[in-house]
């Protein structure tokens, strides 16, 4: 039996993201996972762990070659959004137990792009076999589906359309201070309102940016630490959770896994989610981020509304800044965002996120960030529980 070791995010990193029109994902990658190594200041020969989904017919075998690594461990988990932060999970049990010493978390996409060159449509197809044979006839689209979930918690909780509408202006007012977000120009509520409708009850600024970019991010065990560049962020705790495959097999609309997920990481983390500094959330769309603060107990159930209108999101003034980059709906959103989320959540607690550093009351840096990423249709969560060295 190997002892266990503390695992530490060293290495963070985005490619260029926003509008790339001349890189295919590949390169993408590849600049992610180089930004990532010299961010850590360690060489990729220590790389023996490697992770990517999305790309390819063998993900992640295709990646790995790409770029010239030969990989003893590896992980091609797929569940939408939160594949990062469930490959963050196994990653770290993965260097904890032995199994590996420095894993590299990858991802890339060229969603805008593609659509502008007409190498895809602007509509996301899941396919018709399986259990959504029995939702598609009826032109269930993905958004569809989030957005009957939103109207349900409207229904049951009172929520209002401009309570949702406040995560996309707080969304906002954090990418302003992104010199890297795609959209930085401030919006009022009545501005998100009085856009075109995509699915009632969201308009076109409940939903989430579409865009290009990649981010990577390296694992490794706590003895290469003392080498690197820059200040450990240690993994303290993670949980995943799935739900369902159809919506007429989920149970409760108002409820994400990121209920599930969010206590397994917290209880293994040995912390609070009232300890918590910051917090990086999946927000393809307004409610994602609303249900998702009360699933991981930051306020009560029913209550998002109440807890989201006052402004708690903003990293300027906010009790609990949230999407600090800007998140999804503003910042950037290539597809699989999930690890945009764990980039951003090093970052903050290593105190590199200038103009929209987060500081605690007293001034000193966040000590502790949560990263939750959400897949499907809340069909999957996956939740980390960050520490600042």
């Amino acid at each position: 039996m190997v002892a266990r070791r503390k695992v530490a995010v060293v290495g963070a990193a985005l490619s260029d993201c926003g509008r790339v029109d001349d890189a295919t994902p590949y390169a993408l990658h590849a600049q992610a996972a180089r930004r990532a190594l010299a961010d850590a200041g360690l060489d990729r020969t220590l790389v023996d762990g490697f992770a990517s989904a999305g790309l390819g017919t063998l993900a992640p075998v295709e990646v790995a070659a790409y770029l010239g690594l030969r990989p003893t461990w590896v992980d091609s988990t797929s569940v939408g959004g939160s594949t990062w932060e469930v490959m963050a999970a196994h990653a770290a049990v993965a260097i904890a137990t032995g199994r590996a010493r420095a894993v590299l978390l990858v991802y890339g996409s060229t969603a805008r792009a593609d659509v502008r060159a007409g190498r895809r449509t602007g509509t996301l197809s899941f396919g018709t076999r399986g259990p959504l044979q029995f939702e598609v006839p009826y032109g269930h689209t993905l958004i569809a589906k989030y957005a009957m979930a939103a109207r349900r918690h409207m229904i049951e909780y009172g929520t209002t359309i401009e309570q949702l509408a406040e995560v996309a202006v707080q969304a906002r007012a954090n990418a302003a201070l992104n010199p890297e977000a795609m959209y930085r120009t401030p919006v009022t509520v009545d501005e998100v309102l009085a856009g075109p409708m995509i699915a009632d009850p969201f308009t076109k600024l409940h939903c989430c940016v579409r865009s290009d970019g990649g981010a990577a991010v390296l694992l490794v065990a706590e003895e290469y630490v003392r080498d690197c560049r820059t200040s450990p962020v240690w993994v303290l705790g993670s949980g995943e959770c799935v739900s369902h495959a159809a919506m007429s097999e989920w149970p409760d609309f108002t409820v994400s896994p990121a209920a599930v997920s969010g206590q397994l990481a917290f209880e293994r983390a040995g912390v609070r989610p009232s300890e918590i500094d910051v917090a990086e959330i999946y927000d393809a769309f307004t409610y994602m981020t609303l249900v998702t603060l009360e699933d991981l107990g930051f306020c009560a159930k029913g209550e998002g509304g109440a807890f989201v209108e006052k402004g708690r999101l903003r990293v300027e003034g906010g009790e609990l800044p949230v999407n600090t980059d800007g998140g999804g709906l503003s910042a950037q959103h290539p597809g699989m965002r999930g690890l945009f989320l764990l980039v951003e959540a090093v970052r903050q607690l290593r105190g590199e996120c200038g103009q929209r550093q987060v500081r605690r009351g007293d001034g000193t840096l966040p000590r502790l960030a949560v990263a939750s990423g959400t897949g499907g249709w809340f069909c999957s969560s996956g939740t980390v529980v960050l520490g600042a060295g």
